[in-house]
């Protein structure tokens, strides 16, 4: 799985919470500057872009890029071949590439703080945006899902609005898979990190 999106995973679980003590999922404005489904989509993407442009820009002063992915390739060589070794039951070599397990543990842990080291940095404004600048701009809801996406089991990560939701009346979702202010935050962040990354020379793809 691709670091990046554990890191945005990570970033977008307190966007879910408004932090003054309203209800969870419900940041929005009730009478928002912009309005209308196809502006907000736009405007909250580009939220999105220039965050992540940002975020890269961090990255990119922060992290030694040429050891981060010496270490990535090294440990994934070490892993690539253990998986082999186990597969093929040959305990030998199994019994050799543990040896190294933990350098290999220590260059993991290594690789991790350097990926969340400028998330310390960049946390900050992010939360500053999203909590007191897109509430006023947009609405509790910004876009319009076809199918759900609430693939996650239990409440804890809603993406889209229930059925449920929708036919309380005192609920901010007015249409089913309907899609959180937060969600469509996320969602336009993944699909322009990796892009972002490739352009900064920030990505942590090895290929």
């Amino acid at each position: 799985m691709d670091f990046n999106f554990i890191l945005l995973f990570i970033e977008s679980i307190p966007l879910q919470f408004d932090i003054f003590g309203g209800e969870r999922m419900a940041l929005g404005s009730d009478d928002p500057i912009v309005k209308g489904l196809i502006a907000s989509m736009f405007a909250v993407s580009g939220f999105g872009i220039l965050l992540n442009i940002f975020n890269s820009g961090v990255r990119k002063k922060m992290v030694d890029q040429v050891k981060l992915k010496r270490i990535m390739k090294e440990t994934r060589a070490w892993q690539k071949e253990r998986m082999a070794a186990m597969r093929a039951k040959d305990q030998a070599k199994v019994a050799e590439l543990g040896k190294k397990s933990s350098y290999m543990n220590k260059m993991s842990m290594e690789m991790m703080q350097m990926n969340m080291r400028p998330m310390m940095i960049t946390f900050v404004p992010l939360i500053l945006i999203f909590y007191l600048v897109l509430p006023q701009l947009f609405s509790y809801t910004v876009a319009l899902s076809p199918i759900p996406l609430n693939v996650i089991p239990g409440d804890m990560f809603q993406l889209t609005c229930t059925a449920e939701q929708a036919a309380d009346v005192d609920h901010v979702c007015t249409e089913e898979n309907a899609l959180y202010l937060w969600a469509w935050y996320f969602l336009s962040s993944i699909a322009f990190s990796g892009i972002i990354m490739r352009l900064t020379k920030t990505s942590m793809d090895l290929s």
